[in-house]
């Protein structure tokens, strides 16, 4: 997540894929049981499959990994980015995916952006989930942003295994430059032009969802978004809260800004859980939701396992839901 406006490799990549898909020790693990017993319906939440957490956190020791070996980062412009780009995408390659890499230049550095398309669908009426890809550069990023963007890609290779086809069209994206001003995600929704856009029927952030000290945020935009991801956690008995702390600050706002409804979820970043959110959700009232923001100790060690795994599959509902 980008700072307010006040002060706001491929090889060993494609072997960790393979890993994953060939049903390795990682895609083995149990799946959790979290998904609500009812939502919206036994059918339609039986359709959601759960997304393994064990193989989110493999994609996050994976991001991790290529920090370490970059600097510390994964910023853009940097090898890290370049390097963590290239890993998610022979994933998505390997699942079967339409992979499109668009180029753009910020501050001097050329970025990139990665879209996804799963075959099938109505071509006009896409579901699109997103999460920017990018750190800042003065740490790996794995709250913000590798949990979005782990527990989006394995949504979408959930998909792929699932053989899932829904009527509506999916499609993936892994944004580039969002720290520096939500640049990749712009240059994406401006590239569409006025009818590109009006076949998104919705688009979808995640832009930290495994904040240490976690809140359940809830963006209050498109009314029939914000209503799906409040039913899932309503069915795992866990209460919401508007999402205000990143509003306008994660790549949702081009898309908000240009008239595609949008939604979303988030667990915090740099404000202050209060007593009453921590009697609601546990943790420590008076701390930050996450102590390392945009800090070079948002590494691996700074997730809470329970909030990306819940925030992870409920994903995954909300692409089903809506997909149908």
């Amino acid at each position: 997540m980008k700072l307010p406006l006040s002060g706001r490799a491929l090889t060993a990549g494609a072997a960790a894929v393979a890993t994953l898909m060939t049903g390795g020790s990682v895609a083995d693990a149990a799946p959790s049981t979290e998904h609500p017993a009812s939502a919206s319906g036994p059918t339609a939440v039986a359709a959601a499959p759960d997304i393994p957490i064990a193989n989110v956190k493999a994609h996050l020791t994976r991001l991790q990994s290529i920090a370490t070996a970059n600097g510390g980062n994964r910023a853009h412009g940097r090898p890290g980015y370049q390097a963590s780009l290239d890993y998610v995408k022979a994933a998505l390659d390997a699942a079967g995916f339409t992979t499109t890499v668009q180029r753009f230049t910020a501050s001097g550095r050329t970025g990139y952006n990665l879209i996804a398309d799963w075959p099938g669908g109505d071509p006009d009426q896409v579901v699109m989930a997103g999460s920017h890809l990018d750190s800042v550069s003065s740490g790996p990023g794995i709250n913000d942003n590798g949990s979005g963007s782990a527990a989006v890609l394995e949504t979408a290779l959930t998909v792929a295994r699932s053989g899932h086809q829904p009527a509506k069209h999916l499609r993936f994206a892994w944004w580039g430059a969002e720290e520096l001003g939500l640049v990749g995600s712009r240059h994406y929704v401006n590239s569409l032009g006025s009818a590109g856009r009006a076949k998104i029927s919705g688009y979808l952030n995640f832009d930290m969802i495994g904040s240490p000290n976690p809140g359940y945020f809830v963006y209050d935009d498109d009314p029939t978004i914000e209503k799906t991801f409040k039913d899932y956690f309503t069915g795992l008995g866990i209460s919401t809260e508007i999402e205000t702390e990143g509003d306008g600050r994660s790549d949702h706002a081009p898309f908000k800004s240009a008239g595609v409804p949008v939604g979303g979820l988030f667990s915090g970043a740099g404000y202050r859980k209060t007593s009453a959110q921590a009697a609601t959700w546990g943790g420590t009232a008076g701390l930050p939701f996450d102590r390392c923001y945009h800090s070079s100790c948002d590494t691996t060690a700074n997730i809470d396992d329970t909030a990306l795994n819940r925030n992870s599959d409920a994903i995954a509902y909300a692409m089903w839901e809506l997909s149908q």
